[in-house]
């Protein structure tokens, strides 16, 4: 996605800038994204691209325009003196006012369909807070927002679901602030506070030296939840699911499995580290070491699906016979002409409409054995014995664990 900038009118006079992202469908619910102290830099024009990725019409105001417009700062030391030196000269009470001048711009535009929630980040984690108590978005999502606490009063003005995220050893926004946001919103259902063990402030800017990356997921999908929830879009992730299975399994064709996807996506299967990331990795993947070294009988039996906000988690049977070298499975293993079945699992998270990703696992001992490349005797692994177990619980438990039978006197006393 790429954005452009517009102009937004103020109400008491003059104009300042917004940046403006749309997603590839042309339309959808929108987003008013709230700027760190650094200004709309590339980083923000970054987190709006990514929204507009998910569906959303996304706009970005310069709330800095009254003191200097277009400031557009790095993350340096030297950038980050200045950056303070202009929040400590800013009026966080008329940038709401522009904060609303913006949100009525982006209820306008015709590519706004629906509802629109509020996205901030440091000082704009407090002003989407500020911006959900005093303008009539939808929703907001507050990631560690810094003096939350001092405008707590206004935390019953606050009608639509927010969600909070803070960062465990934030010295901006400490445990005594935290708590007392907790404590205002206790009462409140639709008021999700999730905190980040380990992690500091700015955990999820990947330009900062603070960023952590699991974290980071774990807080996007918890604001996609909440933005799909209350503005939407609603897509079928299981169709999209089933679909690029058939493209991959059925069709065979890596062309048409890679356009479901997102220009830059990437699948990992975790046992043996195969896959790729990027589209040109990816599709020479699919083309050469996954659709035509995947034998021809393969089936996949499922067991159970769960749909999140962003992805699916498929839990499966996976059924073959080894009749040629499977790169992706068993790279570098000639055929054994034996029969597998093993249980996986898939993760699948999406990005709009689109699969971002694939985290795909299975039992790489479970495997061997069943191909003959690892005695059970000798080590504490199954073969087809898991997946028969997945299927029917009532078969044996504990049947790898020797020690299982001298516990059986004490479980009778």
């Amino acid at each position: 996605m790429a954005g452009h900038w517009i102009d937004i009118a103020a109400a008491d006079g003059g104009a300042f800038k917004g940046y403006l992202t749309i997603p590839a469908s042309g339309s959808g619910p929108g987003i008013l994204l709230l700027q760190e102290i650094f200004g709309v830099n590339s980083s923000m024009r970054d987190v709006a691209d990514y929204y507009a990725e998910e569906g959303y019409v996304v706009l970005a105001p310069d709330l800095f325009w009254r003191l200097e417009p277009g400031i557009e700062l790095g993350y340096s030391e030297a950038e980050f003196n200045k950056a303070f030196g202009y929040y400590q000269r800013f009026d966080a009470n008329q940038s709401i006012k522009d904060a609303a001048d913006a949100l009525k711009v982006l209820r306008a535009r015709p590519e706004c369909t629906g509802k629109v929630g509020a996205l901030g980040f440091c000082l704009g984690g407090k002003l989407a807070y500020l911006t959900a108590a005093r303008t009539d978005v939808d929703c907001a999502v507050s990631y560690y927002g810094v003096g939350i606490e001092a405008d707590l009063g206004e935390a019953a003005l606050i009608k639509g679901p927010m969600v909070f995220h803070f960062a465990e050893l934030d010295k901006f926004a400490p445990a005594e602030a935290r708590e007392q946001v907790k404590a205002a919103f206790s009462k409140r259902p639709d008021v999700e506070l999730y905190l980040y063990p380990g992690c500091d402030h700015a955990f999820a800017a990947p330009e900062r030296a603070s960023f952590n990356k699991p974290a980071t997921l774990m807080a996007h999908s918890r604001s996609i939840a909440l933005f799909r929830k209350v503005l939407g879009p609603h897509y079928d992730l299981s169709t999209l699911w089933d679909r690029h299975t058939e493209l991959e399994f059925g069709a065979r064709s890596a062309e048409a499995t890679m356009a479901t996807m997102v220009p830059q996506p990437y699948v990992n299967h975790i046992p043996t580290m195969t896959g790729g990331v990027g589209y040109r990795d990816l599709l020479r993947f699919y083309a050469n070491h996954f659709i035509p070294k995947t034998p021809q009988d393969t089936k996949l039996i499922p067991i159970s699906r769960t749909i999140g906000a962003d992805r699916v988690v498929d839990e499966m049977l996976f059924c073959f016979t080894h009749d040629i070298e499977i790169d992706w499975m068993l790279p570098g293993v000639p055929p054994t002409g034996k029969y597998v079945e093993i249980p996986l699992v898939a993760i699948v998270r999406f990005r709009g409409d689109k699969l971002y990703n694939e985290h795909i696992y299975w039992d790489q001992a479970s495997v061997l054995v069943q191909i003959g490349l690892l005695d059970p005797a000798l080590l504490p692994v199954a073969g087809a014995a898991t997946a028969k177990k997945l299927v029917d619980e009532t078969l044996p438990s504990n049947t790898l664990m020797a020690r299982w039978a001298e516990s059986a006197s004490q479980a009778a006393e």
